[in-house]
């Protein structure tokens, strides 16, 4: 995204985000890199975690006037240091009015060959970490009663098969029936609970794939091209806002069109 926040005001903010808190998993690169320059654009205060500072982590925590960025590292498979985090943005930005959940880790191959520590690290990270996430959360807006907005990334492998891919479907299926279940039980406290589930991106995650196989994926997509991370910001930013305010439980498929 251009610019990369550095001169918020050169950008027209709507007033009702300068004091709304949204928490972002996996900020630093690819969909959460451009997901965290879009809501620092539109004015929301952004905290992030990662494993690891990326270039992108370096350059907005190195800039003294960006007073609406915080970042910390944090293992999304490590409760212990999620809930450091946790703490440490809440006493920078106070309660959450939103959560993004796009921290994931992706792996190929077939189930009956996968690696038994493959499995578990794809489980330990987009399944349970993102729960233990979302319920720390939860928590803390419930404690705040004032309503709030969680969106969780999914991927059109929840709704369509890809072989060697199977793992990896079962973590982000079940994040898409988990949006379901969690709109039921925190719609009356006005908390929205949303799914996006991108196409094939131009990211890092993509980048294992063969010529071969980014050929067939451009044949089976209607608008010819791969996505790119801020195909989506622009659907993140309306799930937050008001616009989407009688929006809960649902999927937004992001894909150019290759799953239809």
């Amino acid at each position: 995204m251009t610019g990369e926040v550095s001169t918020l005001n050169q950008h027209v903010i709507d007033r009702q985000t300068i004091d709304r808190h949204v928490i972002i998993s996996g900020g630093s690169r690819g969909l959460g890199r451009a997901i965290v320059s879009g809501l620092l654009e539109s004015g929301y205060r952004v905290s992030t975690f990662s494993r690891t500072k990326s270039e992108f982590i370096e350059r907005l925590a190195g800039n003294e006037g960006n007073e609406r960025f915080f970042f910390a590292p944090a293992d999304l498979a490590d409760g212990p240091s999620v809930a450091a985090f946790l703490k440490s943005a809440y006493a920078k930005f106070g309660n959450p009015y939103g959560l993004i959940n796009c921290a994931a880790i992706a792996a190929d191959g077939v189930l009956a060959t996968m690696p038994e520590e493959s499995i578990r690290k794809l489980l330990a990270v987009n399944g349970e970490g993102t729960l233990r996430l979302t319920r720390l959360v939860v928590r803390k807006m419930l404690v705040a009663n004032a309503g709030g907005v969680i969106l969780n990334v999914s991927s059109i492998s929840s709704l369509r098969g890809f072989k060697g891919m199977s793992v990896y479907a079962f973590t982000k299926g079940g994040m898409d029936a988990f949006t379901r279940a969690l709109a039921r039980e925190l719609g009356e406290q006005n908390i929205r609970v949303n799914s996006i589930a991108p196409g094939y991106y131009d990211t890092e995650m993509s980048s294992g794939l063969s010529e071969n196989q980014k050929a067939q994926i451009l044949r089976r997509t209607p608008l010819g091209r791969l996505g790119v991370p801020e195909d989506v910001v622009g659907s993140v930013l309306f799930l937050l806002s008001e616009k989407a305010s009688f929006l809960t439980g649902q999927v937004l498929v992001i894909d150019g069109g290759s799953t239809i």
